[in-house]
């Protein structure tokens, strides 16, 4: 359930990640790290090293007792309990005799040392509680560092990681307050504060947690209706948040903080809203363009009481609509003949014409005569319609 602690971590294989897990998980007596490894080896070393000095040096000796050593290294490193450690403490033993006999009590006494001194070592890293049970009952938290535990009788429950942990769980096809079906997605952030009760009075309590975290999500689901989901995430995983932690801090759990990640609605009712939101777009359009005509009209209301009364600004008006138009390439303007001799547009015209088909001067408006042509021609007019 807890996805994001299920990663691969950089610079680790599977294979270790997984010994790590199950030793730090309540099926495991205790930690079998490398520490452990090298203190087996190097107790069966010693021990290599006594009987040879005092028997005869023997290449089967040597491959006995580095081969079991090794042999149990990895068989412990993969079960990490007390019954391997007897049993396969018995049947190296047992080899060793039969292949060292008679001279075999020096690496009897090394394996039998080394299979109780190596996993009796444990250590806890900077983010570790380990919580310690001697036949059967609590004795205590271990803090980070080394730890020794006594062979058989002690039992490191768990290893318990107090960093904020990260799980993402969901909530699929789940009816709102209006009958919608959902499927929500979320994450909470949470932290175990107290080591001893999340693993004495919870079993699994990272499961847990996961469970009622979805419990407490389809809850808030089943009191909201859709709009309120889709606008108001924040509150809705404050709220799961409350509802979390109220049931957790019992268990020695605090929840940091729920977040909703996604909510996916029915495909059909997801164009319904896609329609609905370009409708409100165009009515909101619509609205605003309306507005603008309205003001626009009151600004021409207010411009035409200026111009009553005033027919120099009236005139002035459109002869700058006519120059507007004129300075256009290739553009034609049609107005009414009686506009034309009102604004005493018709000369002027007639002129900018002949100018730009002739490519003379601008004729002079005092003389009637082109600036640079011969005197006596006059300007022909423009016509109007």
């Amino acid at each position: 359930m807890t996805r994001l602690s299920k990663g691969t971590a950089p610079g680790r294989s599977p294979i270790q990640i997984s010994f790590e897990r199950f030793a730090a998980s309540s099926r495991a007596d205790f930690r079998f790290a490398p520490l452990n490894v090298l203190l087996l080896v190097m107790i069966s070393l010693a021990g290599l090293t006594a009987h040879l000095n005092v028997h005869e040096f023997t290449v089967e000796a040597v491959e006995v007792s580095l081969g079991l050593a090794l042999g149990l290294a990895v068989l412990l490193r993969w079960a990490q309990v007390w019954e391997a450690v007897v049993i396969l403490g018995t049947a190296a033993c047992l080899a060793s005799f039969l292949y060292l006999r008679p001279d075999s009590e020096i690496m009897l006494a090394s394996l039998i040392v080394g299979l109780l001194v190596a996993p009796s070592v444990q250590i806890a890293y900077q983010w570790e509680r380990a919580v310690l049970l001697r036949f059967g009952k609590f004795r205590g938290l271990r803090k980070p560092g080394l730890f020794v535990v006594v062979p058989v009788m002690d039992k490191v429950a768990q290893f318990v990681d107090q960093r904020i942990r990260v799980t993402d769980f969901s909530a699929e096809t789940t009816l709102t307050a209006d009958t919608v079906p959902v499927s929500v997605d979320a994450i909470a952030f949470w932290m175990v504060w107290d080591a001893e009760k999340a693993v004495l009075e919870v079993e699994h309590f990272d499961a847990a947690v996961v469970m009622a975290a979805q419990t407490a999500l389809r809850n808030a689901i089943g009191k909201n209706d859709l709009s309120v989901l889709l606008s108001e995430r924040d509150r809705l995983g404050r709220e799961i948040q409350e509802v979390l932690g109220q049931k957790t801090n019992a268990w020695g759990i605090t929840i940091e903080a729920v977040e909703i990640r996604d909510i996916i609605i029915p495909e059909g009712l997801e164009d319904a809203m896609s329609r609905q939101a370009q409708a409100e777009r165009e009515r909101q359009s619509r609205i605003i363009l309306g507005t603008a005509e309205t003001e626009i009209a009151e600004k021409f209301a207010k411009a035409a009481e200026h111009y009553q009364g005033n027919s120099v600004a009236l005139h002035l008006r459109a002869m700058n609509m006519v120059y507007e138009g004129l300075r256009q390439k290739g553009s034609m303007i049609i107005v009414p003949s009686t506009a034309v001799e009102t604004m005493g547009l018709g000369a002027l015209g007639g002129l900018t014409a002949f100018g730009r088909e002739g490519g003379e001067g601008i004729t002079d408006p005092d003389h009637h005569q082109p600036s640079g042509g011969p005197p006596g021609d006059s300007a022909p007019e423009m016509p109007t319609a």
